[in-house]
């Protein structure tokens, strides 16, 4: 416990504070002996990062919790499945600098139901480079992240519905094989129509 205060660059009393508030795991055990490794050295790391952005500890620890009731990323982005989305890797830290001040455990909560995001050992997985970019530009907008997430879970919905429409059109029509390369011409479909119906709100309103 002792090296690892030294090494966090904290006492062994904020270390023990920390452990009773559930802001780090418990450490492995064998017999008397506690054995804390680098991922408790990681979330050490991690809180001081936040407390620097102003987060309290309470929050912290509402935020860990969530943290390690995440999906892992293996059953979130389905290893072996083919995607044209690019993950991104993130710390606690870097997610907090793309939605600052938004970061609240309810939002990172309804940010893993969805799936968003995913957990790998100290990191937070975003399954799309293009989602991450666009919700951390809507919020830098002033729309609020937990709007930004309900909207993204009712698109969920439709996009279902229109994979599924274009899915079975491309199965019942196309030659076998041909539905993954024929795959862009319903995605240009779904592009122009969103455009122009958003051209008739806008037109309207």
């Amino acid at each position: 416990m002792e090296e690892l205060a030294e090494e966090a660059g904290i006492t062994v009393r904020t270390l023990r504070f920390y452990r009773e508030r559930g802001l780090i795991p418990p450490p492995r055990r064998e017999g008397r002996i506690a054995w804390y490794d680098a991922h408790h050295l990681a979330r050490l790391r991690t809180i001081a990062a936040l407390l620097e952005r102003g987060h309290t500890l309470s929050g912290i620890a509402d935020l860990a919790s969530a943290f390690d009731s995440g999906r892992d990323v293996g059953e979130v982005l389905g290893l072996d499945e083919p995607t044209e989305e690019t993950p991104v890797r993130l710390t606690p830290e870097d997610l907090a600098d793309y939605f600052e001040g938004e970061v609240t455990p309810e939002n990172l909560v309804a940010a893993l139901d969805l799936g968003y995001l995913a957990t790998d050992g100290d990191e937070i997985v975003h399954i799309s480079r293009r989602l991450l970019d666009v919700s951390s530009a809507l919020v830098k907008e002033g729309v609020p992240l937990s709007a930004v997430l309900a909207a993204g879970r009712e698109v969920r919905g439709h996009a279902e519905a229109l994979a599924s429409l274009f899915v079975g059109l491309l199965r019942s029509h196309a030659t076998e094989g041909d539905a993954g390369r024929l795959r862009p011409l319903a995605k240009s479909v779904v592009e122009a129509e969103l455009s122009m119906a958003m051209d008739r709100l806008l037109r309207d309103s």
